[in-house]
């Protein structure tokens, strides 16, 4: 049966935009200051208890960075801002379309730290067509593909393959660069992060890679070399004030590792000594104002370290592989398992709050819509479900054809989902009822992107015997990258 835990209390600091003299500069950003400049030096960060920190040595300037007009810290080889749509540094009592507005300066997976997957300002037209598509996956591989990823001016949309390429394409899909990775193998799963026109993206070389959005040049590469030769980057990146946090796979034996780097530079500045097992794919999900980072493996487990410390906090073993992101949201994470199960852990402490079962492994990255505390996930029975975040109670479930292996994203009126019935489905947010479905070419397992209008996706190419010990390979058709439109 499902119990129900109260969240633990949490701490909203309002991010000053006043001038470097104001004394009032928030307990997160001295905190985080410190931790980067601990990084920077290759040192630890300091423990909770260590962690105090002068702050007329920060408003000086000295050792952790400069205070800027605008009351932001300028931190070593950081870009010199936060973005405040990703911070969390609101209160409380205001509308999330206020304290999370649209994207200006940042485009990541599952839009934002939190991965929530919530477009708030997006009106899922009644009926859609596709505008156009572009072949760009060709290979069997399981992992759900890459999602396209619109660039915050809103001009041009990403799209990663597994063939290894990177396409950039204007929002009329006329196509504009490729830039080719060493990735050849089985290509890039990651869905590029985006920060002030270079991207970046993990490859299944086990590189990670920054890329000029303009153009598709490279401005530099992060070589497995230099993390203890990772097999794969799965993960998509999460960006913070000028680093990257993400998960590296690795193989004899199987584990993975959590890796942080500066952005501007590539240069690795810290990784977790935990025995992190199994192979992870999940992309990190950080909570600044409930200081915890969350990621899962294939092992089954759970981790959390404090953030911005990164001292480890704790691991919750579930009963089965844990491949997809979880959200985080009210000081709890979201977590989908292979043993059938969604699971609510306390953020503060691992505690399990509730657990939910389906009738199949549970692999997509659950959305969450804040406004209604409502999580949206999907499972290998083919049922999306509607849970409520705090006691797990079903509200609805939907079949939608076929696994639900992706992302699902909420809007202000739908649940955009895809199958393995090869349909992207729009279902009512309240309902559960199909507003509309449009059929595709291979298994839909990217996250639906609702940008300015228009959606784009991505599917796996249609393969014939990939499943099938003895049988050959067919690539039937390659899969795609679409964009839908409103049918007028």
């Amino acid at each position: 049966m499902h119990a129900s835990v109260a969240c633990p209390n949490r701490l909203y600091v309002r991010h000053t935009s006043e001038s470097s003299s104001d004394p009032d500069v928030d307990s997160h950003t001295l905190k985080y200051a410190a931790c980067v400049a601990a990084f920077e030096m290759g040192s630890p960060p300091k423990s909770r208890s260590d962690r105090l920190l002068d702050r007329r040595s920060v408003l000086a300037g000295v050792a952790t960075g400069v205070v800027g007009a605008t009351g932001c810290l300028t931190l070593p080889g950081g870009k010199g801002h936060y973005d405040l749509s990703q911070s969390g540094f609101y209160p409380e009592d205001r509308p999330y379309a206020e304290i999370y507005p649209a994207d200006t300066e940042i485009s990541m997976f599952r839009r934002g730290l939190r991965r929530l997957g919530y477009y708030p300002d997006a009106v899922v037209p009644d009926a859609v067509s596709k505008q156009w598509s572009l072949p760009v996956n060709y290979i069997g591989h399981t992992a759900a593909k890459s999602s396209p990823r619109p660039t915050p001016d809103g001009d041009s949309v990403l799209i990663a393959a597994d063939t290894g390429e990177v396409h950039g394409v204007s929002t009329m899909g006329q196509h504009g660069w490729t830039t080719q990775t060493e990735a050849t193998h089985l290509g890039i799963h990651s869905t590029p992060t985006i920060v002030d026109g270079t991207a970046y993206v993990g490859g299944y070389d086990g590189d990670l890679y920054a890329i000029d959005v303009a153009t598709g040049r490279r401005e530099w590469v992060l070589s497995k070399a230099s993390m203890g030769w990772p097999t794969a980057i799965g993960s998509s990146p999460a960006y913070w004030d000028g680093y990257l946090y993400f998960m590296a796979e690795y193989l004899d034996p199987n584990r993975g590792a959590l890796w942080i780097a500066n952005a501007a530079t590539g240069k690795p500045v810290w990784s977790d000594d935990l025995d992190i097992g199994g192979m992870p794919h999940p992309s990190p999900a950080i909570s600044p104002v409930d200081e915890r980072l969350v990621s899962g493996s294939n092992d089954g487990v759970v981790y959390a370290w404090e953030f911005p410390s990164m001292d480890f906090q704790w691991r919750f073993e579930t009963g089965g592989e844990v491949k997809g992101t979880p959200p985080v949201y009210e000081g709890s994470t979201f977590v989908g398992s292979w043993d059938n199960r969604v699971y609510s852990l306390a953020l503060e402490d691992g505690s399990k709050e509730w657990d939910f079962e389906t009738g199949g492994i549970v692999m997509s990255n659950p959305g969450i819509d804040p406004d209604s505390g409502t999580l949206y996930v999907g499972s290998g029975d083919g049922y999306v479900y509607a849970l409520d975040t705090e006691s797990g109670q079903e509200q609805w479930s939907r079949y939608v054809g076929g696994t639900v292996l992706g992302s699902l994203t909420v809007t202000s009126d739908c649940v955009l989902v895809g199958s393995y019935d090869t349909h992207l489905y729009a279902l009512e947010k309240i309902t559960g009822e199909t507003r509309w479905r449009v059929e595709n070419r291979g298994h839909v397992t990217s996250e639906p992107v609702p940008h300015d209008g228009k959606i784009y996706y991505a599917e796996r190419a249609d393969i014939s015997g990939y499943w099938d010990d003895g049988t050959e390979t067919v690539l039937e058709q390659p899969g795609h990258a679409y964009c839908l439109v409103p049918d007028e």
